[in-house]
């Protein structure tokens, strides 16, 4: 799938939550020839930004043998060090400092970035200043484990979409055997990596562009009762990727980031029967708890091929089948073309329009 680069941009920033205003890009955006170019390009202008209005700065515990006493004096290791002979104390303070961990993610992505084939040489310089005006931060090796540590305040919340970024560069790396440069792999290929983003692009689109309705994920139990002591605490819940509500309407959606979106075996492609049962159980407990409004269903799709849009009646719900044309080259037609899933329920079907 060739998607354009600026939709690339547009797609990412939602899934990030930095919405992008209107048809505006960051500078140097469009000019990225491919996603590796992009992604150094987003961070180069956001580490900028970053270093404008100040790193974010934590505590972190020192102690310290020193001649100009501070914070709190160790007697015991000023005893056990004879200190005093050399007319220094040994000291305990917390020192405010850079040196925070979403710091160090930060300075340890550019230096993986600089080292990636395919780089512009004037990205990898910008890169490398952003290093050394880090000096201050300690030079980390990245890790998987290493970004669900970081801990967010809502001080730092400018951290988070730059973090999102820094670990989907960390993904996309396929390191040499040499151990020396590292190329890039093709995420939009891997649907492991790209079905959350496709999720969040999705749910975001609709929190930040209509008012409608009230959009986000929904816990629900299963309607089902255990029948022995057993049984208790064993079914799973159900988590929606995206729900709509108003007070007219419910709308689950599931978004699905397929290279396939059809199963085709020698005949005209099939629905994937898993995400039809999925969706059926979303809507049966999803309308459970508005009974007397409609609560239909959208499977949704990047586009791969023709565009393919399919709708039917699945007992009391409505279900449409659709996928998302990310290749255009005017991100407007895609804009418009999400916003009219929502309100496209409900309308009567082409039998019913010729009956009337």
């Amino acid at each position: 799938m060739t998607i354009p680069i600026r939709n690339l941009y547009y797609l990412f920033c939602y899934a990030w939550q930095r919405f992008p205003d209107g048809p505006t890009v960051d500078v140097g955006v469009d000019a990225s020839p491919d996603l590796p170019n992009l992604f150094a390009r987003i961070l180069v202008n956001d580490a900028h930004r970053l270093l404008r209005r100040g790193l974010d700065r934590g505590y972190r515990a020192l102690v310290e043998e020193t001649r100009a006493p501070r914070g709190r004096m160790l007697l015991d290791q000023i005893v056990k060090k004879q200190t005093l002979r050399r007319g220094a104390v040994v000291c305990a303070l917390d020192e405010l400092t850079p040196d925070v961990l979403h710091n160090q993610i930060l300075k340890a992505t550019c230096r993986l970035l600089t080292r990636t084939r395919g780089i512009h040489p004037d990205l990898a310089h910008e890169l490398g200043v952003i290093v050394q005006r880090l000096q201050a931060v300690s030079d980390i090796k990245l890790i998987a484990g290493i970004f669900g540590r970081v801990q967010l305040s809502r001080n730092t919340g400018q951290y988070r979409p730059l973090l999102r970024l820094c670990e989907l560069i960390f993904k996309a790396r396929l390191p040499d055997e040499e151990g020396g440069a590292s190329s890039f792999a093709d995420i939009l290929k891997d649907e492991t990596v790209m079905s959350p983003v496709f999720e969040d692009f999705l749910r975001n689109f609709y929190q930040h562009n209509q008012s409608q309705f009230t959009v986000g994920r929904e816990i629900m139990a299963w309607d089902a009762t255990p029948m022995d002591e057993d049984s208790k605490g064993r079914v799973p819940i159900m988590e929606t990727d995206i729900t709509l509500r108003s007070r007219l309407r419910t709308i689950v959606m599931d978004a699905k980031f397929y290279k396939e979106m059809l199963v085709s075996r020698g005949g005209p492609g099939k629905v994937r029967s898993g995400h039809l049962y999925q969706l059926f159980a979303y809507l049966e407990h999803a309308g459970a708890r508005t009974p007397n409004l409609p609560c239909d269903g959208a499977l949704l799709y990047p586009a791969v091929g023709d565009p393919i849009a399919l709708r039917y009646r699945v007992r009391d719900h409505e279900v449409l089948v659709k996928s998302i044309d990310l290749t255009r080259d005017d991100w407007q037609d895609i804009h418009d073309d999400l916003l009219a899933i929502p309100i496209s329920f409900g309308d009567p079907s082409p039998v019913d329009r010729l009956a009337a």
